[in-house]
């Protein structure tokens, strides 16, 4: 509704009722009252011809009916559900590989940071000492410094991100390491117990004990993945990420693989 017709009908709700009737036309003489006489007549107004009103054009394609699908043959009903109860996180905090990777992960970071630090200092030494010189140089000469300047300090920033992407991209890696390997590992444990329907901890309200097997999904998980190779600070991975299949062997009987580098954020 737009502004206009809103007033106008906030207006006729706020008008009394013998008010709205003494504005509108009736179409003939109303005599003055009192008998006073003083009053002027006025003509009455012819009324309007009221136009038709529009009809609005058939909706078609919403309104058409749709046929229904023929029925398809009988199917095979699925299995009855065995569930089984898996804490992901749990899991992962048990991990040695999970954890030997996000030590590395962290122990990086913070030597980024550090670096990072450092840079940012010895850049606001430099700004400050070329303020010092700038009246024993002339103007061209102070382009010059502030020019070369400002290039190694983009140069660091451009090596800064590259840094900070690579580690990004290393931890990506490593965890889809780890989750492979623990997707084959929850399918193997699943099929030891005849489960075909595993939750993830966090959406169950209530279960009995023989029903979770984190324990047991923990356990072999560190068996089959003992640790995870990162290749070395300032290199992003390059290599094709491990199969499923390949994941699932021990870490001594597989090749050494490196995922490839992704920039996902979970």
């Amino acid at each position: 509704m737009s502004a206009r017709p809103a007033l106008a009908a906030l207006a006729a709700l706020l008008i009394p009722a013998g008010s709205a009737l003494a504005q509108s036309d009736p179409g003939f003489f109303i005599p003055p009252q009192g008998g006073g006489g003083g009053g002027q007549a006025r003509p009455a107004q012819q009324q309007q011809p009221q136009r038709p009103p529009q009809q609005r054009p058939p909706q078609q394609a919403q309104q058409r009916a749709q046929p229904n699908p023929a029925p398809l043959p009988p199917g095979q009903p699925p299995p009855a559900a065995v569930v089984g109860i898996v804490d992901v996180p749990e899991i992962q905090r048990n991990s040695t590989a999970f954890n030997t990777v996000r030590e590395e992960i962290e122990k990086r970071r913070q030597k980024l940071n550090d670096d990072l630090q450092r840079e940012q200092t010895r850049w606001r030494e430099e700004q400050q000492a070329l303020a010092n010189q700038r009246a024993t140089m002339n103007p061209e000469q102070l382009r010059t410094k502030e020019r070369e300047l400002q290039e190694r300090i983009t140069d660091s920033q451009r090596v800064f991100r590259d840094r900070s992407r690579a580690i990004e991209q290393v931890a990506q890696a490593a965890l889809q390491e780890i989750e492979q390997a623990l997707a084959v590992v929850i399918r193997q444990v699943a099929a030891s117990r005849n489960v075909n329907l595993v939750l993830p901890r966090p959406l169950v309200i209530f279960n009995d004990a023989p029903f979770d097997l984190t324990d047991e999904i923990s356990q072999q998980v560190n068996r089959v993945l003992r640790n995870v190779t990162l290749p070395p600070e300032g290199q992003a991975p390059a290599a094709a990420p491990a199969t499923a299949q390949g994941a699932g062997q021990p870490a001594s009987a597989r090749p050494a693989q490196q995922p490839p580098a992704q920039q996902q954020r979970r």
